[in-house]
């Protein structure tokens, strides 16, 4: 089983950019999307989708051009479900969840904080409504894959410079800490379970040719329950893929 998560910072744009035939090369059994920032309406192309052998799912924000979230699969889910049922996220469509036979598989986007003091609480909030969901959610749905943009970075090894972003909304004391808590409820960072080593990142600015020097954030993630430990089989970064300012995430179960 085969799954790919991937902010493509808009969905079009990166069809533009041949996303179609790489998806088509990936062979993923399903895909997580993140700032699709379009409606199904909106993609000319969707089509290409059903003939690839995906259903579709998608969770646009209310405010055009911004946010939102999709699942695609080649299994049909048993049920999927749009939004955590907080309306000030769910407008933002933020949270998707698609419920298969062996798991469940939530494609979240959180907040960035990075524009001002404002969003950066409204982050802070969404960090612990969504925990608590989380915390909630498992009880029913023990194997769960939650896979996205958690706009965080968890170590100094996940960011090219830790000194100089130390005040930096992404890589603050706080948010590192939330992540420590997350992963305490029963979470694995999947990347980390496979690859100890330093300089991977799925992130980088378009500012200062930062991804060819390589000087990223590892803000995207694979986290499971750890109920799906022993069919983790590995997971991976996918940088060479650049239809966006983040590069799709990969991970591989065995059941």
């Amino acid at each position: 089983m085969k799954i790919i998560s991937y902010n493509v910072n808009g969905i079009r744009a990166a069809i533009n950019k041949e996303w179609f035939a790489w998806l088509q090369a990936t062979d993923a059994d399903i895909v997580c999307l993140q700032e699709i920032k379009a409606t199904p309406e909106q993609i000319l192309d969707i089509a290409i989708l059903e003939q690839l052998g995906y259903k579709h799912y998608w969770f646009p924000a209310q405010k055009k051009g911004y946010s939102g979230t999709a699942i695609i699969a080649k299994i049909e889910p048993e049920h999927v479900e749009y939004g955590c049922g907080i309306e000030e996220y769910d407008r933002e469509g933020r949270v998707i969840r698609a419920d298969f036979k062996d798991f469940s598989v939530i494609s979240a986007y959180f907040p960035s904080g990075s524009s001002g003091d404002e969003r950066q609480a409204f982050k802070y909030k969404f960090l612990e409504d969504f925990a608590d969901y989380i915390a909630k959610l498992k009880v029913d749905y023990p194997k769960l894959v939650i896979s996205g943009d958690y706009n965080i970075c968890h170590k100094a090894i996940d960011i090219h410079n830790p000194k100089s972003n130390a005040n930096s909304s992404g890589f603050l004391p706080e948010e590192r800490a939330w992540m420590d808590s997350f992963i305490h409820l029963g979470f694995v960072d999947t990347f980390r379970h496979f690859n100890p080593d330093p300089h991977h990142y799925t992130w980088w600015s378009y500012r200062a040719g930062a991804r060819g020097k390589n000087l990223g954030w590892r803000i995207d993630y694979h986290m499971t329950t750890i109920e799906l430990s022993e069919n983790l089989k590995r997971a991976a970064i996918l940088p060479e893929a650049k239809h966006s300012d983040h590069c799709p995430i990969l991970l591989e179960l065995q059941f």
